[in-house]
């Protein structure tokens, strides 16, 4: 599984510990990814692996579904793409059933 947010497309990145001499090493700094249950109005719940701050972005747009609207499909990751298209789906038999 990669350590990237499908939401906000973090990743790991690389830097140096630098010691007290001046001495460089390498290092990676890694995301604040989460597994949380994310509540869709449509869906239910749906688990997603999330950075903090896509978590916090989520919850600012009113939720995932309100989120997965404002969201444009070409800018979003292939997980993201399917999410909204099975919360349409599911929208759409829910407003004709």
């Amino acid at each position: 599984m990669a350590r990237k947010c499908p939401v906000t497309g973090k990743g790991v990145q690389v830097g140096h510990n630098v010691s007290h001499s001046n001495i460089k090493t390498k290092r990676r700094f890694l995301p604040n990814l989460q597994t949380t249950s994310v509540l869709s109005d449509t869906l239910g719940v749906v688990r997603l692996r999330l950075s903090t701050a896509a978590l916090r972005t989520i919850e600012h747009r009113g939720g995932l579904d309100a989120f997965l609207k404002t969201v444009s499909a070409r800018e979003s990751s292939p997980e993201i793409r399917r999410l909204k298209r099975r919360v349409a789906i599911a929208a759409a038999k829910k407003a004709a059933g």
